[in-house]
């Protein structure tokens, strides 16, 4: 009797990494080659256990600060692949938004325990300075923050360097104003349905959930000046102050001394 078994290749299991579509991989690469970056003293810029990060758009616009003590190629990674167990602030921040990233290491902390307070101050110091210069550089003057850094004396930054993270290709592709206009949509009713879902959530989301609606408004009006033929409409027809008011400090926590992070407040609140 003829065997049931057959005799052609047994399929094999793909590898992980084989697994994401071509422009995720392209983004994992990038952002790898970003993370194993050296500086002129042969230090490892994502290396660093303290520092500042921030994330940046298509149009250069910064989005996000953040920072860490538990290593900067850490936290970036949790951020940018997925790895996150807080599924709100993946749709806080759409990682297909992010264009470019910038590090700022903070060495002089290397030693530091996570516990001091000298260092966890310095730290805070720094990344509400680099939260100021992302406000200041962006033309909405406001950011993606949910938890806005803990309200400090500015300071100066350590030197830093910005890595792009996407191809000319995926920012051809990605960029076409169509298509971020559905993008940034959806995220937002990806917000709002938290909001929505969750009922009892911070400030600082529904405060996100406004300035990702200006965002979203600018970009598509942008869109139809330029298919009407116009210059682009002046951001500054809107806002951001008027709609949510300061956004140089929490409200509800301007010294940052309810939580300790800004991941940890989120589950705190919930």
């Amino acid at each position: 009797m003829a065997s049931r078994t057959s005799s052609g290749p047994h399929p094999t299991k793909p590898r992980r990494s084989g697994l994401p579509a071509t422009g995720v991989q392209e983004f994992r690469t990038l952002l790898g080659e970003a993370l194993d970056a050296t500086d002129d003293q042969g230090r490892v810029w994502s290396n660093a256990r303290w520092g500042v990060y921030a994330f940046y758009d298509y149009d250069g616009e910064p989005i996000y600060v953040g920072q860490t003590n538990e290593r900067l190629r850490t936290r970036v990674r949790r951020h940018l692949t997925n790895q996150r167990t807080d599924a709100v602030a993946m749709r806080i921040l759409d990682i297909f938004e992010v264009a470019e990233m910038e590090l700022w290491p903070l060495w002089e902390l290397e030693g530091g325990r996570k516990n001091d307070p000298d260092a966890k101050a310095a730290l805070n110091a720094a990344e509400y300075s680099a939260y100021l210069q992302a406000i200041t550089a962006s033309r909405f003057g406001a950011i993606l923050n949910e938890k806005i850094p803990p309200l400090s004396e500015p300071t100066d930054l350590p030197p830093s360097r910005r890595f792009p993270l996407i191809t000319a290709a995926t920012r051809a592709e990605r960029g076409h104003p169509d298509i971020r206009i559905a993008r940034r949509a959806e995220t937002i009713s990806r917000l709002a349905a938290v909001a929505h879902e969750r009922g009892e959530v911070s400030d600082g989301l529904r405060r996100v959930l406004v300035i990702q609606a200006v965002r979203l408004a600018y970009i598509s009006a942008a869109r139809l000046a330029y298919v009407e033929g116009r210059a682009e409409p002046d951001p500054a027809a809107i806002s951001i102050e008027g709609l949510v008011g300061s956004v140089l400090f929490d409200h509800a926590d301007p010294l940052g001394q309810k939580y300790t992070t800004e991941d940890e407040g989120l589950f705190d609140e919930w």
